[in-house]
């Protein structure tokens, strides 16, 4: 994708300048060592559980190859938007209408890659409790494989639907960008053009890309709930809890915070929007992990086997 040639065609503007989380000098060295340890606990978190998803057979499962998958995609879109966001605590954050470009089609990539990864979940979840006796056939792993590429050709088309019209738009006065990342609203606030069509297309592309994930984990987990309220034994209630407890917790960050971001009035405060987006694309990568192994036997096992191995050796 040639975003430069595109810059230069359609926008006088060749250079963003991105204001920033705040701008309190007092702040900024404070802010600064927070969200670099927590780029750093979101490295190390996502990362180790990759490998030990990858170096340990017993978790060669559908609900791990998922969950390789969301720390696959929090790793990669934690990337995209942490470390410039850093630069703007230190130093005045220019970033060119090609870097802005690029920054905003992977960030709006992988945030809808999340939404539907954590929709197979759901699913992997419904389908293990509900009908154990067809999840080797329900979820094989053809299926998990055709599941997840859904998940990324979602991705691609929707993050394509948003550059293409942004790079439509002409940005010929301001180029303060009031954020710490290129998010599609701040950018709309800088057009010297109509942005109808791109308020449309925000409009239908995150309310599709929100609301069917939203309904399709809600469908799972009313039947899930339902099924489980079933179950006689405590124990097994409790077990069959223990299994979508991570899951409900994850959703419910991510998705909460993408709602509140998008479908809201225009007119709302855009320091509200820099704190909604924090969550989904900061604090969330970081907690993903813990979420999914403090409570995790699977993960504990896994983690004891590798150091022990890696100690040997």
């Amino acid at each position: 994708m040639d975003w430069g040639m595109a810059s230069e065609n359609d926008s006088s503007v060749k250079e963003f300048i991105l204001l920033g989380l705040i701008q309190q000098p007092e702040l900024q060295l404070p802010l600064f060592f927070l969200f670099l340890a927590i780029y750093v606990v979101s490295m190390v978190g996502n990362l180790g559980l990759i490998i030990l998803i990858v170096l340990n057979p017993h978790l060669h499962t559908p609900m791990y190859y998922f969950l390789f998958n969301l720390s696959l995609t929090d790793l990669c879109y934690s990337s995209v938007i942490t470390p410039k966001m850093l630069v703007s605590f230190v130093k005045q954050n220019i970033i060119s209408h090609a870097e802005c470009m690029t920054q905003l089609f992977f960030f709006c990539f992988f945030v809808i890659d999340e939404c539907y990864i954590l929709t197979a979940m759901a699913y992997d979840r419904y389908a293990a409790i509900c009908k154990p006796l067809l999840y080797q056939i329900t979820m094989s792993y053809k299926v998990c494989h055709l599941m997840v590429m859904g998940v990324y050709v979602i991705g691609f088309v929707g993050a394509m639907a948003h550059i293409v019209c942004m790079l439509r738009l002409t940005f010929c006065d301001g180029n303060i960008i009031n954020h710490y990342v290129c998010d599609i609203l701040p950018l709309l606030k800088l057009s010297c053009t109509s942005t109808a069509i791109n308020e449309i297309v925000v409009f239908i592309v995150v309310g599709v890309n929100v609301t069917v994930p939203s309904l399709a984990i809600f469908i799972s987990y009313t039947l899930i709930l339902s099924n489980i309220l079933g179950i006689r034994s405590a124990e097994g209630r409790s077990k069959a809890f223990s299994t979508c407890g991570s899951h409900v917790i994850a959703v419910s960050l991510f998705f909460g915070a993408a709602a509140f971001m998008y479908l809201k009035p225009s007119s709302a405060s855009m320091d509200e929007d820099k704190i909604s987006t924090i969550f989904y694309t900061i604090v969330g990568p970081m907690l993903n992990p813990v979420i999914y192994s403090v409570r995790n036997k699977d993960v504990h096992i896994a983690l004891r086997k590798t150091i022990r191995k890696t100690m040997l050796t």
